[in-house]
């Protein structure tokens, strides 16, 4: 589960909450590492960081269940503001700190959706990580952890700068050495997190957030969802990551801290050419490619990057773990460190479009995708709905993650926890947490239904309100407003990498 999220605009409402909180504080923190070099990780993982109540907040009786500590009265010490984001477990909203008014981020997430005892040691284990990788330079600064009868919230740095490809794609031009300032950062973040035993395990660009609106604001890591202590060469299975930036060790299930140095890569790969390594409209595809390991460096823009730049591409794309490059040697890397070998010169436009319509691609498939599955002829998704109706235990017309878990199970699924989380992380298009029934057919129903041209028809005539033969821009607001797929500024800038003002068929 991730802990931060990025704007989103609503007020909250805490009129109904119960009187009776917890508060996890953080006035034993152990101190950061030294500044990065390329000292090799240490041998075991460092001991877990031990996490105590602030002796300034009066415990009340109640202990809660997650963090099992006192409750505490959250409100007491934060005035609530604007809704910024959601995700899966919860809400991330605005928040500011009574005494200081100091201003922070706080994720809430409802206890309801903490089912069973995995997803409450995946909270722990996240606050555990965010609190002992706090105060390094490109990791989010973690403030503290509270816990009442319906909610766990987590207080953080409220980063305020943006998404990174948002900074990169505004300023309208771009150049290698600015690449590599970027990417300084980013394998910064994982030789910080190997430095001090935790493997990350989902580095993508949308887990970055620019600090503040600065030009030379630092670059911040916010989620660690699936993040873990390691232990040096011990194996490790579980799919874990996103498809785009997921090494290929994982896909064999057999997998170490190697796996960052990879997602860092294809990033870097990204802020380079505008475009994944491994760039397929499906996952099937893209995890065939990701395993056959061709990375063309080849065709435009590659001939015009420097020979630097595509030397360490190779080397943190090596098929070979124990042959790829670490963080800490990627950051004496002649290319990648500070006053390096990396050109000021402009970068081909053509880099900047293709990073927005990469950027804008999955929101806009999501969308159709949804179309899709609500005009599809009721034939096309028989026994979709009894399969909906059946999982849907409570009759509250969405379904939750454990009720997903045991309705596949009573299916004869085998799936593990980590891949059905996913699965529902994937076709949650809204973000509340759960699944209604045209986002569980729209998961469900067959991909190829997506190039069919009768269904792209359908989806087409969907968005043309007005039957011009042309979707506007307004026309594709409507629909995204409609489905949910984000806020207005998100829409704006979705609607901006669209080619043209008019779209046809």
């Amino acid at each position: 589960m991730g802990l931060c999220c990025c704007s989103r605009r609503k007020q909250p409402s805490y009129d109904d909450y119960s009187d009776d909180y917890y508060y996890y504080g953080i006035p034993n923190r152990a101190p950061p590492p030294p500044p990065p070099s390329p000292s090799p990780p240490p041998a075991s993982p460092p001991p877990q960081p031990k996490l105590t109540r602030s002796a300034t907040l009066p415990p009340s009786a109640a202990v809660g269940p997650v963090l099992e500590k006192p409750l505490v009265d959250i409100t007491a010490l934060y005035d609530f503001g604007a809704e910024l984001g959601r995700g899966q477990f919860g809400i991330t909203y605005s928040c500011t700190e009574k005494s200081t008014g100091l201003t922070y981020a706080c994720k809430e997430i409802s206890r309801r959706k903490l089912v069973g005892k995995k997803n409450i040691d995946d909270a722990r284990r996240e606050i555990k990580v965010l609190e002992y990788l706090s105060g390094q330079p490109n990791v989010v600064e973690f403030k503290g952890a509270y816990e009442d009868r319906r909610s766990l919230y987590v207080v953080m740095e409220l980063c305020s700068g943006g998404e990174l490809f948002d900074r990169i794609t505004d300023k309208g031009s771009y150049s290698e050495k600015e690449a590599a300032e970027i990417g300084r950062q980013v394998v910064n973040v994982v030789h910080v997190c190997h430095f001090m035993g935790v493997i990350h395990r989902d580095l993508k660009p949308e887990n970055f957030l620019f600090s503040s609106n600065d030009e030379h604001s630092p670059l911040k890591v916010i989620d660690f969802g699936l993040a873990l202590f390691f232990e040096e060469e011990k194996v490790y299975r579980g799919i874990a990551g996103s498809a785009f930036y997921v090494a290929p060790e994982v896909l064999q299930n057999r997998y170490g801290k190697e796996i960052d140095v990879w997602s860092a890569g294809v990033i870097l790969y990204i802020l380079l050419c505008g475009r994944p390594p491994f760039w397929v409209d499906n996952e099937k595809g893209i995890f065939k490619k990701i395993l056959g390991g061709e990375i063309d460096l080849q065709t435009q823009p590659w001939p015009s990057i420097s020979s630097d730049a595509k030397d360490l591409i190779t080397k943190m794309l090596c098929m070979e773990p124990k042959k790829r490059i670490t963080a800490a040697q990627a950051l004496e890397h002649p290319w990648l460190k500070e006053d390096g070998k990396a050109t000021d010169l402009p970068m081909d436009s053509a880099v900047l479009s293709r990073m927005k319509k990469f950027r804008a691609m999955n929101k806009m498939k999501q969308l159709a995708m949804k179309v899709i599955a609500e005009t599809l002829a009721e034939e096309e998704i028989m026994g979709l709905r009894e399969m909906f109706n059946n999982m849907d235990t409570d009759r509250s017309g969405s379904i939750t993650c454990e009720e997903l878990k045991t309705g596949l199970a009573k299916l004869g699924s085998k799936l593990p926890e980590a891949e059905i989380q996913q699965l529902m992380e994937a076709a949650d298009v809204d973000k509340n947490g759960t699944l209604d029934y045209l986002e569980f057919i729209t998961a469900t129903m067959h991909r190829h239904k997506l190039d069919k041209e009768d269904n792209l028809f359908k989806a087409f005539q969907h968005f043309d309100k007005d039957d011009s033969g042309y979707i506007t821009r307004e026309e594709l607001r409507q629909a995204m407003s409609e489905y949910g797929m984000g806020d207005e500024a998100t829409i704006d800038q979705i609607l901006q990498d669209v080619d043209t003002n008019k779209v046809s068929i």
